[in-house]
C-alpha cells in the first residue's frame, strides 16, 4: 500500500508503524484507520516480523480520533453512530489481539484513542514529558473503549474519565502501571525499538501462544463484553438530542474546536 497518514518500517524483526500526521497531532481520521488496518494485515502475514511497534511522528503519539472530521462526516442517526464506534473500537482491539506482540512508544499528548491505542499494546514505553488523559466528556463526546478501569482502581479511573482529565504526568502513568517504563525525554522511540527487539528475540510460537493465554483471562473475566457494553453507552451519548450538544457541535463545525470550548466554557462560569 501507498501509505499518507502512516509510516510503515522495518528493523531487522521489528516492524515500525509511525502514525503520521503531524500537524494535527497524528488525530486519527478514516484514511489512517484504513491505512493502520491494512498495515496490521501485512505485517500479521509477515513471518520474518516478530513484534510491531507503533510511535507517533511529530510532536504526540496521538490526541485521539479526529473529532471535527467526525462532525464533518454529518453521523446523525444510531446506525451511522454505531458503525462509527464499532470501526473505531475494532481498530484499537487489534493492537490487542494480534497474534504477535505490540508496543508502543509514547511521547507529547498521548490521548484519548490515541490512549486507547497505547492500552491495548501488550507494552509500552514514554518519555519524562508525556501527558496521557481521556478529555472525550470536555467536548460532550463519549469514551470507545473503556479500558482504562481494567489497568487502574476505580476511584483513579473515574478521576480521568468523569473530568475529561488530559494531564496525568508520565510519572503518575508508571505509577499506576499505564506503563511499562519511562525514560529520558525524546528517548521513547529508542527505548521502544529495544524493548520491542528484546521480545522478538523469542521464539515466537511460545510468544503468540502466551499472550493469547494471558488474553483468554481478561476474556473470562468478562473484557469483551464490558466494552461492548461501553460502546453501547457511547451509542447513546453521541445520539443524546440536546440543545446543549447541538449548538457545541455548530459553533465546532462552523469555528473549530476552540471556538466549542470557549463557548462552553463561558456558558459554565456564566451558571456560576
Amino acid at each position: 500500500m501507498n501509505y499518507t497518514t502512516i509510516e510503515l518500517d522495518r528493523q531487522g524483526p521489528v516492524a515500525l508503524i509511525g502514525l503520521n500526521r503531524p500537524d494535527k497531532l497524528n488525530a486519527i481520521n478514516a484514511t489512517m484507520i484504513a491505512e493502520l488496518n491494512g498495515a496490521l494485515d501485512e505485517i500479521e502475514n509477515d513471518s520474518s516480523v516478530y513484534a510491531i511497534l507503533v510511535h507517533g511522528n511529530g510532536r504526540a503519539f496521538s490526541a485521539g480520533f479526529d473529532l471535527k472530521a467526525g462532525v464533518a462526516a454529518r453521523r446523525e442517526t444510531e446506525a451511522d453512530w454505531r458503525a462509527a464506534i464499532d470501526t473505531d473500537l475494532e481498530l484499537i482491539m487489534r493492537f490487542w489481539h494480534s497474534p504477535k506482540p505490540t508496543i508502543a512508544a509514547l511521547h507529547g499528548y498521548v490521548l484519548a484513542g490515541g490512549f486507547e491505542i497505547a492500552l491495548a499494546c501488550d507494552m509500552s514505553v514514554c518519555d519524562s514529558a508525556t501527558l496521557f488523559g481521556e478529555p472525550e466528556l470536555r467536548f460532550g463526546s463519549s469514551i470507545v473503549a473503556l479500558l482504562l478501569p481494567w489497568y487502574i482502581n476505580p476511584k483513579r479511573a473515574k478521576r480521568m474519565l468523569l473530568s475529561g482529565q488530559d494531564r496525568m504526568p508520565a510519572s503518575e502513568a508508571l505509577h499506576c502501571g499505564i506503563v511499562n517504563e519511562m525514560v529520558a525525554e525524546g528517548e521513547a522511540l529508542t527505548a521502544g525499538v529495544a524493548l520491542a527487539r528484546e521480545v522478538a528475540l523469542m521464539d515466537p510460537d511460545s510468544v503468540r501462544m502466551t499472550k493469547q493465554a494471558i488474553n483468554q483471562s481478561y476474556e473470562i473475566m468478562g473484557l469483551s463484553q464490558a466494552l461492548k457494553m461501553g460502546a453501547d453507552t457511547s451509542v447513546q451519548i453521541e445520539t443524546l438530542e440536546t440543545e446543549l450538544r447541538r449548538e457545541f457541535n455548530r459553533i465546532l463545525r462552523a469555528d473549530g474546536m476552540k471556538a466549542a470550548l470557549a463557548w462552553r466554557e463561558a456558558r459554565l462560569a456564566a451558571d456560576d
